[in-house]
């Protein structure tokens, strides 16, 4: 077989960002690889291999069933459009016509974030319509209590570090509202970890990436009560039909989660903080750069490690240290949402310490060899960057 990276010229990456679908996410294990190895040549009846995930989702995540799809963005358009239809076959083959249903899908306005599309985005192609309630920064139960009508028929909750991180109403709060009005919480909690603990806070179903925390292949993994998963079944039949997993992908997300499963978190979270250690270690004693730990913000068991650069002792800014990073070989990726801020995030969950040594090695390298003469560039709005960057596709 050949090696894509060679006959493309592909370039490889160090991933210290996260586990973003833009950079492939996740490492499959061997484990994975092989499961999905042991599929692609047969034939399957993908409704028992379905079913057989739903087996190992509940098993996972504590629900009463599950199912897979696409990916996460897919997730949230299965459920909208399951929440709108239910089991009716002649609903389901008629969206995005919404006539005759309930189509109203309520969130918070500080949850209408950007992941490479928006959540109202995949809302709307359903047909149903998104109603924002509250501020970018501030949402209160009882606006939640008035925009809920005759009409709503879902409401999206969303857990994540794009979303704003204070001002609005938690999960648990949230589902009570909606609960006390018969109103089904989808929440999309793409990169997320304790799909238990939304469920216990009263989600109806939990959407999560099968190629992030769980480290499979790409999919959408849909867990939740028992009827809310039927209909989202019954929307291979409709507009899930394009948005379908196929074998590979529900055996790698099975694979995945058997993994998850068995996995000493406790172990991982171990290891993942001695690498941190190490991380601030290294980065010790660099001028015009600052270190300080971030605990991950909607929750999950791990920090990361912020390096603040000081434009005015670095000169240069903490975006075109990034920009700088990325444009080597391998490329090296950090998380870089904040650098409007002065400051880049170093994740150390997906890399080992020889990776970690590169990375350092590179900074420092950056850092010390900055003409006297340069002159600190601000960053352009994300935004403006993706468009850049799509605009060069295809260009060598």
């Amino acid at each position: 077989m050949s090696d894509l990276f060679e006959r493309f010229g592909i370039r490889r990456v160090i991933n210290a960002s996260g586990t973003e679908t833009v950079h492939g996410a996740s490492r499959a294990s061997d484990r994975v690889a092989a499961a999905v190895a042991s599929v692609l040549p047969h034939w399957i009846e993908m409704a028992e291999l379905q079913r057989a995930a739903s087996e190992v989702i509940v098993k996972a995540t504590g629900a009463e069933a599950g199912f897979v799809t696409g990916c996460t963005a897919a997730g949230i358009s299965v459920a909208v459009a399951a929440a709108m239809t239910g089991v009716d076959l002649g609903r389901v083959e008629r969206l995005p016509d919404t006539t005759g249903m309930k189509n109203r899908v309520i969130l918070q306005k500080g949850h209408e974030v950007n992941y490479g599309a928006t959540v109202t985005q995949m809302i709307r192609m359903t047909g149903a319509e998104p109603v924002e309630i509250g501020t970018a920064t501030g949402c209160a139960a009882y606006q939640l209590e008035s925009a809920i009508d005759e009409r709503t028929a879902a409401a999206i909750f969303v857990l994540s570090h794009h979303t704003v991180q204070s001002g609005l109403m938690n999960l648990k709060t949230f589902a009570a509202v909606c609960g006390a009005k018969g109103v089904p919480v989808i929440v999309d909690a793409a990169a997320e970890y304790d799909w238990r603990g939304m469920l216990r806070d009263g989600a109806t179903v939990v959407i999560f990436s099968s190629q992030k925390a769980p480290a499979g292949t790409t999919a959408g993994i849909i867990a939740g009560e028992h009827e809310f998963i039927r209909a989202c079944y019954h929307q291979e039949r409709g507009i899930g039909r394009p948005m379908k997993a196929g074998k590979e992908n529900v055996a790698g997300a099975i694979a995945a989660l058997d993994q998850w499963i068995e996995t000493d978190h406790k172990a991982v979270q171990k290891a993942q903080a001695v690498r941190l250690d190490r991380a601030e270690s290294l980065l010790q004693n660099i001028k015009g750069l600052r270190l300080e730990r971030e605990p991950d913000p909607p929750g999950n068991p791990f920090d990361r490690l912020m390096l603040h650069v000081d434009p005015r002792v670095a000169r240069i800014s903490a975006f075109q240290l990034g920009q700088q990073l990325a444009a080597g070989k391998p490329k090296i990726v950090l998380r870089s949402l904040h650098t409007d801020r002065g400051y880049l995030l170093l994740d150390v969950r997906r890399i080992d310490n020889a990776e970690l040594d590169v990375v350092v090695g590179r900074i420092r390298e950056i850092l010390s060899s900055v003409p006297a003469d340069s002159e600190p560039v601000a960053p352009p709005p994300g935004g403006d960057l993706t468009r850049q960057g799509m605009a060069r596709w295809l260009a060598r």
